[in-house]
């Protein structure tokens, strides 16, 4: 039924376009018809008229050379009546038709004895009178009544090859659109890696394909790390799951068997962790598609957030800290966010470092910075870029006894990215790794 509709819809792209030159070309060809007949109309008449003109030319001459009968001898296709007074010379019986001078113009058209003519008159002056030609113009009816025959039968049939003509080309055209379509169709969660054959030509269609793969890498790209996420989430939450379970089923086994108040600790911990993980992946999807910036933005001091992180490592007693390199840094920006990725900095910095972590900002030209500095291994540089991935662990087993879940500088990354900043590792003064956030600043 879909595949029908598809179909559908593609042929009455097809017929619109086909109506759509079908009625542009019959329009312009029925101007171009009308156009036609009028000017061979108008070209036959002028000249009929130049004829005339001259018939009347000559005959005035011959009457002012005072040979009169002249005109009654003259027996031709031009009519001629010379009206002198109450006296009318004619060469024909219907002649005398022909308006008197008092009743014509010096150009006319009118039937006489029901036969169209065009009539031209003359004023010869004095007493003279005034001279009337006329020559039939029903030639002129016929060719131009058989002109528009010819044409009133070749228009709609030039429209009717035009029409099909069009519909073949545009079925042509369309053909590799629709291939494309079917194609595109077809491809699945399974069959993802299948792309558009291209054609090399580096047209229309070619680039439409091109356009197409790039999609379907995009979207199989998506997929991919859509599954590794979904995998690794899995994972997880499944490895503290599964110590709880250990444990409750080692306490039931054999009552006592632990330590006083072990399985206690292991399922705050192990739940702990779980809904760390939690809590993540749900920031992350807000991120993903967000909606995590639907709070109020306003201006945060980096600084500010910076000194309440070296405040809460000092307290806690985890590390040393020096924020001997903390200095006015202003952004815009949703200020829980930002706090949200400054701790997740500096908690991973504690985590790794041997005993010093160090913290500063500063505004260099048009960018805040803030950095955490630790004192540990640092990143190797071809892992650099990995480290922002989820669930991405360089120390898997000491990070997870730690208590690190793997999400943490993927949730900086989003963060940063979201307020259209950047975020970068390099080797610390202290030995170990540097992360580096850069924002645009505003002004103080």
């Amino acid at each position: 039924m879909a595949e029908a509709q598809k179909t559908s819809r593609t042929r009455s792209v097809r017929t619109r376009i086909t109506l759509v030159a079908v009625a542009v070309v019959a329009a312009l060809l029925g101007i171009g018809a009308v156009g036609t007949v009028w000017t061979l109309d108008r070209v036959l008449t002028d000249q009929i008229a130049a004829q005339l003109d001259d018939d009347l030319d000559m005959i005035a001459d011959t009457v002012e050379s005072g040979v009169p009968d002249a005109i009654t001898e003259r027996d031709d296709d031009v009519l001629i009546a010379l009206h002198t007074g109450g006296r009318t010379i004619v060469n024909d019986d219907d002649a005398n038709e022909l308006s008197g001078p008092d009743e014509i113009s010096e150009r006319a058209e009118a039937r006489v004895d029901d036969e169209p003519m065009l009539i031209l008159s003359e004023d010869l002056g004095g007493d003279r009178g005034t001279l009337v030609v006329a020559r039939s113009t029903e030639e002129v009816g016929d060719a131009v009544s058989a002109a528009t025959m010819v044409l009133a039968v070749a228009v709609p049939i030039a429209v009717a090859l035009i029409g099909v003509v069009v519909w073949a080309v545009a079925a042509r055209a369309l053909g590799p659109v629709d291939r494309i379509r079917r194609q595109v169709d077809h491809v699945g969660a399974e069959t993802l890696d299948q792309r558009v054959p291209r054609t090399g030509n580096d047209d229309e269609i070619d680039r439409l394909a091109a356009t197409m793969n790039r999609m379907l890498d995009r979207v199989e790209e998506g997929y991919r790390t859509r599954q590794r996420f979904v995998s690794d989430a899995s994972h997880e939450l499944r490895s503290p799951l599964a110590t709880m379970r250990q444990y409750a089923e080692l306490e039931r086994a054999h009552p006592g068997a632990a330590p006083p108040g072990e399985l206690a600790d292991v399922v705050l911990g192990e739940g702990a962790r779980m809904q760390e993980i939690v809590e993540g992946l749900l920031l992350l999807a807000k991120l993903d598609e967000g909606s995590a910036q639907s709070g109020a933005r306003g201006d945060v001091d980096l600084d500010d957030l910076a000194l309440a992180e070296a405040s809460r490592i000092r307290a806690l007693g985890t590390a040393s800290v020096d924020g001997g390199g903390i200095g006015p840094a202003r952004v815009s920006g949703d200020s829980r966010l930002l706090a949200r990725a400054v701790r997740n900095l500096v908690d991973n910095a504690v985590r790794h470092a041997r005993s010093t972590v160090a913290l500063g900002t500063a505004v260099n030209g048009g960018s805040a910075l803030l950095w955490v500095d630790d004192d540990g291994d640092g990143v190797p540089e071809s892992e650099r870029e990995r480290v922002f991935e989820r669930f991405t662990r360089l120390d898997e087993a000491r990070s997870r006894d730690a208590g690190g879940s793997g999400l943490g500088l993927a949730i900086v990354a989003e963060i940063v990215r979201t307020h259209g900043g950047s975020v970068r590792v390099e080797n610390a003064p202290l030995g170990g790794a540097r992360f580096v956030i850069v924002l645009p600043a505003t002004a103080e």
